[in-house]
């Protein structure tokens, strides 16, 4: 039985991946590390407590005799790399926990695994061959978009905030250790997710919050922002792809080709829940939308072209917007 090491575990996508990984993987023991901060919650991965081929640790992926005690105890054969501070907001207001855990950590985590698995340079140890490094990313590396075209696997890097700056670099330090080392990693690089077990910050869950709460729905300048969502299942599906048939040293866009502005989420969504739970003075949850100052060097758009793992690799998404924005808020309610 293969032991592989999923970083931040109890967050949003890295809960739905594990639930979904061990299900369609008998034959896996999963050691979730994760630090619990507040994007951590082990009561998203209710539906594995007991499974006994799951492990969670609490700990630091920045903290490298702790990250290599696991490599030695577990003798980790891959690494599923979620654990990320996300939130571009919160970079904006506090970015060195940016650039501390999703460069420093990524680092210390390509190298151990680089020194737990080789011998040298493009020399794996015996034991070790087939040993895969995952890393999932984001679209946000690449900057924004005018009204048209598509992010590929090609599109130049051009963040703009400290948060998809310290992505870039992770993405960057991924692959110079395939160029350097010949270390097997692959890189995935994902559009919006959405779906059940989202942290109430992101846009999504706070619109159904703020509507049910009674409260202003804040929409950041203008709500014609627009970006590509992605069904939080089917972007495990495609990590789960890319990790078992994905070519080394390669990168995959994985998006839901469900371009959307976020005027067009806010309406859909209050729309739903003014036929499932409606209100009692008979007004439309759209009256609560509000329109607040923009974000600092907010990106305009964007989308993924995700014809390179669709082709390649035979994924396809398999909820459109309008599944699965049901299927999320029915979870929310």
């Amino acid at each position: 039985m293969k032991n592989i090491l999923v970083t931040g575990g109890a967050g949003f996508i890295g809960s739905n991946f594990i639930c979904h990984f061990l299900e369609s993987n008998p034959d896996v023991h999963v050691i979730n590390l994760d630090l619990l901060t507040y994007a951590g919650n082990l009561n998203n991965l209710t539906e594995v407590v007991g499974n006994q081929r799951y492990t969670f640790v609490k700990g630091d992926i920045c903290d490298r005799p702790f990250v290599e005690s696991l490599f030695e105890k577990h003798s980790l054969s891959d690494v599923i790399h979620f654990a990320a501070e996300s939130h571009v907001d919160n970079s904006i207001s506090g970015p060195e926990a940016f650039i501390r855990t999703n460069i420093n950590g990524t680092f210390t985590l390509l190298d151990v695994a680089r020194k737990r698995w080789m011998n040298a340079p493009f020399e794996v140890k015996s034991e070790s061959v087939g040993n895969r490094f995952l890393h999932v990313s984001t679209d946000e590396v690449y900057g924004t978009l005018g009204n048209t075209g598509l992010f590929t696997e090609q599109t130049p890097y051009s963040p703009n905030s400290p948060y998809s700056a310290s992505k870039a670099s992770s993405d960057l330090l991924v692959r110079s250790y395939f160029h350097t080392y010949g270390l097997n990693v692959v890189t995935t690089n994902c559009s919006n997710n959405y779906g059940p077990k989202q942290h109430n910050e992101k846009l999504i869950p706070t619109i159904i919050r703020k509507a049910l709460s009674n409260q202003p729905i804040p929409i950041y300048g203008d709500g014609l922002n627009v970006r590509d969502w992605l069904y939080v299942l089917d972007h495990a599906r495609g990590i789960e792809l890319a990790f078992e048939k994905g070519k080394s040293g390669e990168t995959y866009n994985i998006g839901g080709r469900n371009e959307r502005t976020n005027m067009r989420i806010v309406n859909a969504i209050c729309e739903i829940l003014d036929s499932k739970k409606p209100q009692t003075d008979g007004k439309s949850y759209r009256d609560q939308i509000t329109f607040v100052k923009d974000r600092a060097g907010h990106d305009r758009r964007y989308a993924i072209d995700a014809s390179k793992i669709e082709k390649e690799l035979g994924w396809k998404a398999e909820e459109n917007f309008e599944s699965g924005i049901l299927k999320t808020i029915e979870w929310y309610l």
